[in-house]
């Protein structure tokens, strides 16, 4: 693939969009919305890590639905992730995602302390 899992710039980490592939066997962690939902955010977890960051660090996600049906069911998943700090977010529903997900995940990350207004 031609692009980066992220890059910095400055103190900002911009993290490539995460479908929900287990990258161990590069298949989906399952049909649902809600266990693709889980392996995109641990895929970007494990971004933010070698990064030296962590889900606190997010503070912007741009999540893209191939149904606005499941957008309850992904916000489930989302809500066990992001627990005290909630980042920015935008969901839109899409005509297409790569390999036929369901649920496809983008982020931002600001290195250092974050302060939340």
């Amino acid at each position: 693939f031609n692009f980066s899992q992220a890059v910095q710039v400055g103190q900002t980490l911009y993290l490539s969009g995460s479908i929900g592939l287990d990258p161990k066997t590069g298949q989906f962690a399952g049909d649902g919305v809600q266990e693709q939902a889980r392996q995109s955010l641990k895929n970007l977890g494990e971004v933010l890590k070698a990064a030296g960051a962590s889900y606190k660090n997010v503070v912007k996600t741009n999540v893209f639905l191939q149904d606005m049906n499941d957008f309850a069911a992904m916000n489930e998943v989302y809500s066990e992730i992001f627990t005290d700090r909630h980042p920015a977010r935008s969901t839109v529903q899409v005509a297409g995602l790569p390999k036929n997900a369901r649920v496809e995940i983008e982020a931002i990350a600001v290195l250092g302390d974050i302060q939340e207004e």
